[in-house]
């Protein structure tokens, strides 16, 4: 399945179908649903009967295998921390992640799954695309995210991008191109993916019955599926509770806020308060916020009492800490700086 604004993108792809890339870099913000549209490229390509304008048939045997995630020549990969949650019922991936973790891996019980895509996983690859197809059409890669590549694996995909075996076809997701190695981006055909228009958008979250839509995507940057998933997060009532203690400006309460917040990931704490800083300074300057409209009136009044040079310096401060978010850090000890940082900008 792609959504109503994949569309355009859709049909223009279907044009490389007679000299198809034996790389495609899809990139684009994170949440306009990239990863469906890589799996739904996927299925079509591996399609036996495929319908007009490339569309999977839904009813051939290839069509059912991937859906069932046992098609021969298909792959993902994702990080060990994704495998549960990506891609369909009995895919490849998960299948061989629980499969680790059942064997013998008692010792390991309490280690987090990686975040990362390991050099193990892209050489897993080799195996894969040194044989024929099982189907006598292509083979195909799903990778995602690119940007979680460790370095040796980018490395390790990059040999296998610089002399593609006949036949293989790599999709590869990203939602931070800057993140890629260069050289695996000029191997690549790129193909950017843009941001639904606004009233699109909103009217695909109504049709999902969410309320209050534009302010939902206002906070999502426009993105539609991290929107809808802003409309069911379980930890909404604390985001609204840091926003107020934001809006307090100089009575920011920041060893509170390290008490409260500390059992909630660093990232999306961080999120919450980058975009705030964001929209006080889109006040100073624009007089108007990006991310939350609905908070116009405390950041009119907290960006009266700041300096804008300070408030950028801050933004830098809070944008170096998310470069390391997913260190092993103190939570607590991250968000009382930080919030103290914050308090100390109205001194």
């Amino acid at each position: 399945m792609i959504y109503p604004w994949q569309s355009d993108d859709w049909q223009r792809l279907q044009q490389l179908r007679s000299h198809w890339p034996h790389a495609l870099l899809l990139h684009g913000q994170a949440g306009i649903g990239k990863l469906q549209f890589a799996q739904h490229l996927a299925k079509g390509l591996l399609c036996e009967a495929p319908l007009a304008g490339g569309e999977p048939c839904g009813a051939c045997a290839a069509c059912k295998w991937f859906v069932q995630g046992n098609h021969p020549d298909y792959r993902i990969v994702v990080p060990e921390a994704l495998a549960g949650e990506i891609g369909p019922p009995g895919d490849d991936d998960a299948k061989a992640d629980k499969a680790d973790k059942a064997d013998g891996e008692e010792g390991k019980k309490g280690r987090a799954p990686s975040k990362e895509i390991r050099i193990e996983q892209v050489r897993a690859l080799l195996d894969f695309t040194g044989v024929g197809s099982h189907r006598g059409g292509l083979r195909v890669v799903v990778l995602y995210p690119a940007e979680a590549l460790n370095v040796a694996a980018a490395n390790a995909l990059l040999k296998t991008l610089e002399e593609p075996p006949a036949g293989v076809v790599f999709l590869v997701v990203s939602a931070r191109i800057d993140r890629l190695l260069p050289t695996i981006i000029s191997r690549c055909r790129q193909w950017p993916m843009g941001t639904p228009a606004p009233e699109a958008a909103a009217a695909w979250l109504a049709q999902q019955g969410v309320d209050d839509a534009p302010a939902l995507l206002a906070e999502a940057g426009g993105a539609p599926l991290a929107a809808l998933a802003l409309a069911h997060d379980e930890n909404r009532t604390l985001r609204d509770w840091t926003l107020a203690q934001l809006a307090a400006g100089p009575a920011c309460d920041a060893f509170a806020c390290g008490e409260t917040l500390q059992k909630l990931p660093v990232p999306l704490v961080l999120g919450w308060l980058q975009r705030w800083v964001y929209d006080l300074l889109a006040q100073r300057t624009a007089g108007r916020p990006r991310y939350f409209p609905q908070a116009a009136g405390g950041l009119a009044r907290c960006a009266a009492k700041l300096d804008a040079a300070a408030l950028a310096r801050y933004l830098k401060t809070v944008t170096r800490q998310r470069a390391v978010e997913n260190h092993p850090l103190n939570a607590r000890l991250v968000f009382e700086e930080l919030f103290l940082g914050y308090r100390e900008l109205f001194a």
